[in-house]
């Protein structure tokens, strides 16, 4: 067999066909002769010399899916300009705003069947994104006194199991209406800590988002 001479090419094609198949079929339903019948011709080989096991490639379809968000969230962390509150707000706002999500919520991942998959973010957000990115936006709040708490780590994770999780109308299949009341009650919990950072148009993009979800998930 010839030497591949693009090798990022090939994980590439791979962990897209992967993540397509997770999300039309669940990850434990997929297998991995069914990411082979979908690559065009490669072969077992081609995937077993980049990627172990299946675990392995799903590790790797979690991890390029929380990239981009982590580096926004690393670029945002590291301004100069902005309060921790104004960091918090900006996060928000961009989050929700970036034109992927438009394409994440009308492929519609049923996360009811993807556990593993549904664990592995999970994972990211307590173990990566909310100590590495957020606490030290929430710390730096504190000193500039424009958040109110006492416990900035269980904070940090609160905000964004909240955010991605709990709001995420993928993961309750959550209606415009319902995606709206947890909407207000995020509001008003971050009030609570001094944080006034969501606003009516953060709420019109959620409910965007929720019609675009309900409207394609079948």
């Amino acid at each position: 067999m010839a030497r591949n001479k693009h090798p990022e090419e090939t994980v590439n094609l791979i962990l897209d066909v992967a993540f397509r198949l997770f999300m039309e079929k669940g990850f434990e339903n997929t297998s991995i002769q069914d990411i082979i019948d979908h690559l065009g011709g490669l072969s077992k080989g081609a995937i077993y010399h980049h990627f172990k096991s299946k675990d392995d490639i799903l590790l790797a379809v979690t991890d390029r899916m929380t990239a981009e968000s982590n580096q926004q969230l690393a670029v945002i962390r590291d301004r100069r300009d902005l309060s921790g509150r104004e960091k918090l707000k900006t996060i928000f706002r961009e989050s929700i705003n970036r034109p992927v999500q438009n394409d994440i919520f009308t492929v519609a991942p049923d996360f009811h069947n993807n556990p593993k998959l549904l664990f592995s973010l999970l994972h990211d957000t307590i173990d990566n994104a909310a100590p590495n990115y957020i606490l030290p936006i929430i710390k730096q709040g504190i000193s500039d006194g424009t958040i109110e708490t006492d416990y900035p780590e269980q904070l940090a994770e609160l905000i964004l199991l909240a955010a991605n999780v709990w709001m995420n109308p993928m993961i309750f299949d959550s209606s415009e209406e319902e995606s709206c009341r947890k909407f207000m009650v995020f509001s008003q919990l971050l009030q609570g800590f001094g944080l006034d950072i969501v606003d009516d148009e953060m709420l019109k993009r959620l409910q965007e988002l929720a019609s675009i979800y309900q409207k394609n998930k079948q």
